[in-house]
């Protein structure tokens, strides 16, 4: 189990940053939120500003569990808000290339138009944890990854292995652990950032029998725009849609709320398919 703020440390300064990959978030590799996430926070101790506002990458290379290099630059600052480029590397290869805006105190209009799903509260559900607590340790895929968070699923396939075709959603709640809020704003964002990158699969494969996916896809990209920060809330609830899958390209959307039904987050993704082969090392 890895711990959010201290797995997306960055160390430096002057546009010049460090920091070492956890194994703890491990899938297919380094899991491409939480490189997403130590990029975002890169970009935040590059200037003074403190509310996160928008947030867009590309995955440009594959990392290994090492260092990497953070290179930041400002594209443009004010008073009130801040362009930050940010580019990752390890071993001299490029790994991610980023974008963020960051804003300071500002003011304007107050509205939502986006409510929540109608679902349980995540202590009316069973755990992932529960509901996994009989079947043999190695059946469950990413075990390492998961245990981040304490999930509180809204659908459950019994049988995920024969599973029928059914609608590309996503829907459930996540706790991080062993910690659940952070005081820095952009580690609050990191956690909803983190998510919004991870979820896009588990909502596209619904969609298929087991198969069926002779492919795995990995994310080309990801985006997200922070609409508030929510650190007085634990549970977060997410949902992620996959309306498309054409021509090697899988993509969608995610929203993220808090306990108190306040929309947090929109993001967007694109995953490039690849043979399944791969993966396995064929």
């Amino acid at each position: 189990m890895g711990d959010l703020e201290a797995d997306t440390k960055v160390d430096g300064s002057d546009g010049r940053y460090r920091a070492e990959l956890s194994r703890d978030w491990e899938i297919w590799g380094p899991n491409g939120g939480y490189l997403a996430a130590i990029a975002l926070r890169a970009a935040g101790a590059h200037t003074s500003l403190r509310r996160p506002a928008t947030f867009t990458c590309h995955y440009v290379g594959v990392a290994e569990f090492d260092d990497v290099d953070l290179a930041v630059r400002t594209i443009r600052e004010s008073r009130r808000t801040a362009s930050v480029a940010v580019s990752m590397t390890q071993n001299g290869q490029p790994i991610l290339e980023a974008m963020a805006w960051i804003v300071g105190d500002v003011d304007g209009p107050s509205h939502q138009a986006a409510p929540p799903p109608e679902v349980p509260r995540p202590d009316e559900l069973r755990s992932t944890e529960e509901r996994l607590a009989a079947s043999p340790p190695e059946s469950r895929p990413y075990r390492r990854f998961w245990s981040n968070f304490d999930e509180r699923p809204v659908h459950w396939i019994d049988d995920w292995e024969n599973r029928e075709p059914g609608e590309p959603r996503f829907c459930s709640w996540f706790r991080y652990q062993p910690r659940a809020t952070f005081d820095d704003p952009f580690v609050d964002a990191a956690r909803v950032l983190l998510l919004t990158d991870t979820l896009m699969w588990p909502a596209a494969v619904r969609a298929y029998r087991p198969s069926d996916l002779d492919f795995y896809a990995p994310s080309i990209d990801v985006s997200a725009q922070f609409h508030g920060l929510a650190r007085d809330s634990e549970w977060l609830l997410c949902e992620a849609r996959s309306p498309s899958a054409r021509d090697g390209l899988i993509g969608g959307t995610v929203a993220v709320w808090d306990e108190a039904a306040r929309l947090l987050a929109t993001g967007a993704q694109q995953m490039l398919c690849r043979p399944g082969h791969l993966l396995a090392g064929g």
